[in-house]
């Protein structure tokens, strides 16, 4: 029989199993517990060094300080009245102080270096082991050293009589062994608090992993690496603009196609909202301030399509796409609608027209067709007349005539205002007649079904600042709406094909605003009946030779 061939997949499982950890947390944990292992045994070491010597320092000083109880004058006299032996005076008072001490021994000598003193009997009456001269030259003396009793930490002393001369030497010796005790009966306690102090880094070391395995949702380093590249990319490669926002509301990230679209930089990352769009609708809209979906905002000449999603740290992401080229086929499309009427309108009169004709060529009144055919001429000719005569420029002039055909079969009168005179030197018509698009269309709106529905344009030069009027006979708006008008989605018609309303008088005033100018709506004069009335202010909006045309014309 074959053996079965390995198992990759487990053989890796197992290299894994024992290799070092994949997740976040896991490395994390691992590697605060090998600092909380090394911190501790470090500061354990760092403790445990010093003190065996100053155990030992402790010892000598104790010993030095027994010999000096010891040094007593009363032992001096004792010393030069006897003669050393184990009944002694000396040794008596030796081994009283020895055994209230606990010492290992406290030897009495003279200054021969003969013993008085000893814990062994035997040793009484001979020279000491170690040279005695350091004390009997008047020096205190500490050391660790061996002897007859074995190694011993050791306190010498002179002996002085009442006189202060040296008549002897005084030694007391503790076991070295009980220094030896106390540092090893020292450890298992010391041991203990290290052990304590890494269990509580420890446990807080797992709780840390385990808070960060929350917030990183288990994942590995690789993983968090390429979910950053791919986030990068995908930010940065989509046609749709993106802002995230933190719990504050400071830009925390944003795309190439969200700076395009609000005409910010890359500095403006890690600045408040309201900083650095200042305050409008749009900032309303990406603050949350305004609610909803799919909500309809301008920035600039963008006409911009934002949602926001709040996120679970407090802070949110708005997406943001670009309406504009949409939105203008939309008015486009309103525009062509437009014409479709206005053609069709004419189609319907001019029918009736030539109707009209046919009968009276078939009744043989030839006279009267004749004066009616020259009396509908006359007055479409009359209308075209009016406008291009007053209104130089093509463009507007075919505008203003087409909504009048558009007016009169809605059953609104719509009329040039006295005084009105445009030159044909305008800096921008297209955008012109965009307003004057958006205005008519919206009075035409306002005025049918009105009594007496009418519509007057005005349109005037002052210098080089170009000035918009439009009045309509219908019901006006209230004044404490008349600032929200010009507010993106704010409209009190139906949807249209497109899908948005509420549109045009933002534009308006945004273009009036660019060209340094204004737009406002009040109540329309008197003799309209009621009404409103929209002024648009443009400055700069005639070239020089505009404004020469101009001047001859008024002269």
């Amino acid at each position: 029989m074959h053996p079965a061939p390995p198992d990759p997949a487990g053989a890796r499982v197992r290299r894994r199993r024992f290799g070092w950890p994949r997740r976040v947390f896991a490395q994390v944990l691992l590697m605060q517990l090998a600092i909380a292992t090394g911190v501790t045994v470090l500061a354990t070491g760092l403790f445990l060094a010093p003190l065996s010597d100053q155990l030992d320092e402790g010892a000598m000083r104790r010993a030095l300080a027994i010999a000096e109880t010891t040094a007593s004058p009363q032992v001096a006299e004792a010393l030069l009245a006897s003669r050393p032996s184990v009944g002694g005076p000396v040794q008596a008072e030796a081994e009283r102080i020895r055994r209230s001490a606990d010492a290992e021994y406290v030897v009495v000598m003279d200054t021969r270096g003969v013993r008085w003193s000893h814990t062994d009997p035997d040793a009484i009456g001979k020279v000491v082991s170690t040279d005695p001269g350091r004390p009997l030259a008047g020096e205190h003396v500490m050391e660790i050293d061996s002897g007859t009793l074995g190694r011993s930490a050791r306190g010498k002393v002179p002996l002085r009589d009442e006189r202060g001369a040296i008549v002897g030497a005084v030694s007391v010796g503790i076991e070295y062994d009980s220094v030896r005790d106390r540092l090893l009966s020292a450890i298992p306690g010391l041991l203990a608090y290290a052990g304590g102090a890494l269990a509580v880094g420890a446990l807080a070391a797992y709780m840390i992993s385990r808070r960060l395995q929350r917030q990183t949702h288990d994942l590995a380093f690789s993983d968090i690496s390429a979910l950053l590249a791919e986030r990068e990319a995908m930010l940065h490669g989509i046609r749709e603009g993106v802002v995230a926002l933190d719990e504050s509301g400071r830009i925390r990230l944003m795309n190439d196609e969200a700076q395009r679209l609000l005409g910010l930089g890359p500095q403006a990352i890690g600045h408040p909202l309201d900083e650095v769009l200042g305050e409008g609708r749009t900032t309303d809209v990406l603050a949350g301030r305004v609610s909803g979906e799919d909500l309809v905002t301008v920035r600039g000449h963008r006409v911009l399509i934002a949602n926001r999603m709040p996120t679970d740290d407090g802070g949110a992401v708005a997406t943001l796409r670009d309406r504009t080229e949409l939105e203008q086929l939309g008015r486009e499309l309103d525009s062509t609608r437009g014409l479709i009427d206005a053609l069709r309108a004419q189609d319907h009169e001019h029918a009736n027209r030539m109707h009209t004709l046919l009968g009276l060529l078939e009744l043989g009144m030839h006279e009267e067709a004749v004066e009616f055919v020259t009396e509908v001429v006359g007055v479409h000719r009359a209308t075209a007349e009016q406008v291009t005569e007053k209104i130089h420029d093509p463009l507007l002039a075919a505008l203003l005539v087409g909504k009048a055909t558009v007016a009169a079969e809605r059953g609104v009168s719509l009329r040039i205002a006295p005084g009105t005179l445009l030159p044909d030197r305008l800096v921008d018509p297209r955008g012109l007649v965009t307003v004057v698009g958006n205005l008519v269309d919206n009075a035409l709106d306002a005025a049918a079904g009105s009594e007496d529905p009418r519509v007057e344009v005005g349109l005037s030069v002052e210098g080089r600042t170009a000035v918009l009027r439009v009045s309509d006979s219908g019901p006006g708006i209230p004044a404490g709406q008349r600032e929200l008008v010009f507010t993106e989605g704010w409209s009190t018609k139906e949807l249209p094909a497109h899908g948005k309303r509420g549109l045009g008088l933002a534009l308006v005033r945004r273009f009036a605003e660019r060209q340094g100018g204004s737009a406002r709506v009040a109540e329309a004069p008197a003799a309209m009946g009621g009404g409103a009335e929209f002024t648009v202010v443009l400055p700069e909006a005639l070239t020089d030779a505009g404004l020469a045309t101009a001047e001859e014309a008024m002269a």
